[in-house]
């Protein structure tokens, strides 16, 4: 089966960091070009594109609403992919996604809630 698995997430005051996780199952990760996404809570169908990255660890780009704060990455040796996420805003809350590029592949979310 495959399957995306993610970890990470938490309650972080405004400011803070959190690192998600991403670990695939089933296919190769590394062969896959990555991205993450998120939803804003109350809206089940409002995703927001974050960040790409393409299989050798290149071609990686970021929503203005995270550049800056948010760094993607992969460790294709470990078939896991990070996102590293500082300087934490309210407005951050949300269930966070990683998933493979072109395709409906798409983890199961994990929560980031930014609150002081």
């Amino acid at each position: 089966e495959v399957q995306l698995v993610e970890s990470g997430g938490g309650m972080v005051q405004p400011g803070g960091s959190l690192r998600l996780s991403c670990v695939g199952s089933g296919f190769t990760l590394s062969d896959s070009d990555m991205m993450w996404v998120r939803r804003i809570p109350g809206n089940r169908n409002d995703f927001e594109w974050l960040s790409r990255i393409n299989t050798s660890g290149g071609g990686i780009y970021y929503a203005n609403s995270v550049k800056g704060r948010f760094t993607i990455s992969r460790d294709n040796a470990k078939n896991i992919l990070y996102l590293q996420m500082n300087n934490l805003k309210p407005e951050d809350t949300a269930l966070y996604h990683c998933a493979r590029e072109g395709t409906s592949i798409r983890s199961q979310g994990t929560q980031v809630t930014v609150s002081s």
